[in-house]
């Protein structure tokens, strides 16, 4: 029995590598539920469960602790890309272009001010893009660090193992340090919290009722209107003499006609002139029951699950001519977005269609609406893009004045493919789409695993590092890394650029990838526009700092 004990949880072996890994990841998981003044670190208490089995001596198998700690990282960074990927790049139009300069800003001051003490503390490159890592609570960007430092000397692995401890070091106190941060801000800018108002809307689906009254729009048909027009609108119903219809692009307009349109709300003035005049109804509260409207008429979502529906432009399809229903609006992750002709449909799109319940009926038969479909997981994207990642980040890319041509690495070419794969996957008809919890299944399993390893690799050393004149220097180091850049940015934000308090707060969580943060922010203010204001600026801050990571440890090297 002893002997058996011995073989099974001590000898490092296959077997005793999951079961360790296995138990850290338990035990940090429950761990995480604790939280101290209504703050807890998550799964990130995988990461200090590590390091405590590790500070023990419990040693496991190299080989398989390495690949499963980077196998986690690298599932992890790619699930991440595919999440953000569909609204990576609209995320830098509109109104996320002034909150995403700013969190670049704070990125940018970060890492300036880590360069300024690098050379004034004189803390090795290396350890200071694990305290960075550690400030900013990204650990893809840390395990970017280590990926670039092995490049740099695969012999190095002292110089990996301390980087992880400083990047431990510093990471409790980077997701406290934008709490503070908020909490100084809210004290300054107190009055700007009861006055918050949400993002601009300009951008959002809109329901009106026209009445046409313009002379020059008389006998014409819908095609030669909208010609008259560069805005883009769906006229979802037609009422005539008190009779109700889904029009068609070869439908007539009368005078005294009363049209249902979809429109974004930027277009309503535009859309006035155009017909004459809007009624003062309100068809945007969501208690109305659409199928009232006319007993002939029913509107219904449809889901699409059809293989060959992904990645086709809804134009073309011709469902408005064939069947005589009227697409009203695709809804997408949550968010609703305007029917137009040249939209690509995805797998997992809801269609709200407006017509004869026989016709929508057969409208759903092409697009599939089987919601058993989507339970099914697309593994054929996710392998792919795992291929494809690990080949883009295995490419040297030579770059002027540097001898070691630079490398995406692990950690930088699977999110590339991932947000590559998340935004345009659908137009060559390969479906990347996961329900919500799949992906958040695949991301927190790659990322539990990923910090498992991290900690048991770095717990021998953890304590004596602490507990030494170094260790305190990088507290101190770090703190100044997360609070900083946060105050000044904020600071900017809300005083001179007039942002409100809540998208301010919800844009540093966002660039700083601090998900506890937000967690607090959320209690401070009523409304989502902190989570809206997080989701818009954290892909494009999560990626520089993946990408920024290794190029300054590869420009800079390990001085």
């Amino acid at each position: 029995m002893i002997d058996w004990i011995q073989e099974t949880f001590l000898q490092p072996t296959m077997i005793q590598a999951v079961i360790i890994i296995s138990i850290v990841s338990a035990i940090g998981l429950y761990l995480g539920r604790i939280k101290i003044f209504g703050i807890s670190l998550g799964i990130t208490f995988v990461f200090f469960a590590g390091i405590l089995a590790g500070h023990l001596g419990i040693t496991v198998n190299k080989d398989m602790l390495f690949f499963a700690q980077n196998f986690g990282l690298i599932i992890f960074v790619y699930a991440l890309g595919l999440q953000v990927g569909p609204g990576f790049f609209s995320s830098l139009k509109h109104g996320g272009v002034v909150l995403n300069s700013l969190s670049i800003v704070i990125i940018a001051l970060g890492l300036i001010l880590a360069l300024v003490l690098h050379y004034i503390t004189g803390i090795e490159m290396s350890d200071m893009m694990g305290l960075l890592a550690g400030a900013v609570t990204n650990t893809p960007a840390l395990g970017a660090a280590q990926q670039a430092l092995i490049q740099l000397d695969p012999t190095d692995t002292k110089g990996v193992t301390d980087m992880a401890l400083a990047c431990a070091v510093t990471y409790p106190l980077g997701v406290i340090g934008v709490i503070l941060a908020i909490i100084v801000l809210k004290a300054l800018f107190q009055n700007k919290v009861a006055t918050t108002t949400p993002m601009p809307k300009d951008t959002q689906t809109y329901v009106a009722e026209f009445g046409v009254c313009n002379p020059a729009i008389y006998h014409k048909s819908i095609k030669e209107i909208m010609k008259l027009t560069d805005r883009h609108f769906v006229i979802s119903r037609v009422w005539r003499n008190g009779k109700v219809s889904i029009p068609t692009s070869d439908t007539i307009l009368e005078e005294h006609d009363h049209l249902l349109i979809i429109s974004v709300r930027a277009d309503i003035e535009n859309i006035k002139v155009l017909f004459g005049e809007q009624e003062n109804v309100d068809w945007n509260k969501a208690d109305i029951d659409w199928n009232a409207i006319d007993s002939q008429l029913i509107s219904r979502r449809i889901l699409v699950t059809r293989n060959r529906i992904n990645g086709v432009k809804l134009g073309s399809l011709r469902l408005r001519n064939l069947y005589g229903i009227n697409i009203t609006r695709v809804n997408r992750a949550g968010i609703d977005l305007f029917a137009s002709p040249n939209l690509r449909l995805q797998i997992g799109d809801r269609l709200t269609i407006v017509g004869e319940a026989n016709s929508v009926n057969n409208v759903g038969k092409i697009l599939g609406d089987e919601v058993k479909r989507l339970e099914n997981p697309n593994l054929l994207a996710v392998f792919i893009g795992l291929a494809l990642g690990m080949i883009l980040g295995s490419i040297p890319i030579a770059l002027p004045g540097m001898s070691t041509p630079v490398k995406l690495g692990i950690a930088g070419g699977p999110i590339i493919v991932g947000i590559l794969m998340g935004a345009f996957g659908p137009r060559f008809h390969l479906t990347t789409y996961a329900t919500q919890s799949a992906n958040l299944m695949m991301r927190q399993f790659g990322i539990i695993i990923y910090l498992a390893g991290l900690g048991i690799d770095s717990g021998e050393h953890f304590f004596e590092t602490v507990f030494r004149t170094e260790g305190l220097l990088w507290l101190g180091v770090g703190f100044a890394l997360t609070i900083i850049p946060v105050l000044i940015v904020g600071f900017i934000a809300s005083q001179f650029m007039k942002i409100d308090y809540a998208q301010n707060v919800g844009m540093l969580c966002g660039s700083m990838a601090n998900p506890m943060a937000l967690n607090y922010a959320n209690t401070t203010v009523d409304g989502d526009e902190p989570s809206v204001a997080y989701a818009t600026v954290y892909p494009l801050s999560m990626f520089i700092r993946v990408i920024l990571a290794q190029i300054v440890l590869l420009l800079l090297g390990a001085s």
